[in-house]
């Protein structure tokens, strides 16, 4: 259908998606606590802070099931259709493969998943959204 430049494109804009979301679940916790010292009433925003919970709930609830991530699904089987190899390709894939993507025991990233939800969680009664 399509050709496999398009694929390629695809599948680098959802891993350019992925990042963001990681970006956004890691930087945001990161952004409670401190902007709680600083002052930062948006950290306290009712819809930042229930979108950040969702998002790290449902890494989580994934890792416990042993659910791959759809977006990694999804950017493998456009590099599959590409023709392109899993792990390799264009300069955008390497880089934030390098990034995103490590290696370890699976119950490391069920167990760091976890504590980094459990902290999003703590934020919920420490820093309190209005």
């Amino acid at each position: 259908m399509f050709s496999g430049s398009v694929y390629v494109v695809l599948a680098d804009s959802l891993l350019v998606l992925h990042v963001v979301f990681v970006a956004f679940v890691v930087l945001g916790l990161l952004a409670i606590y401190l902007g709680h010292f600083l002052n930062w009433e948006w950290v306290r925003n009712i819809w930042f802070r229930v979108s950040h919970l969702i998002a790290i709930a449902v890494v989580v609830l994934q890792s416990w099931v042993g659910v791959i991530c759809p977006l990694t699904t999804w950017e493998m089987a456009l590099r599959n259709k590409a023709g392109d190899a899993v792990y390799e390709g264009s300069f955008i894939q390497h880089w934030l493969h390098a990034i995103l993507y490590y290696s370890a025991p699976e119950w490391v990233f069920i167990l760091s998943y976890s504590l980094f939800g459990g902290l999003v969680l703590i934020s919920w009664f420490l820093i309190r959204p209005r």
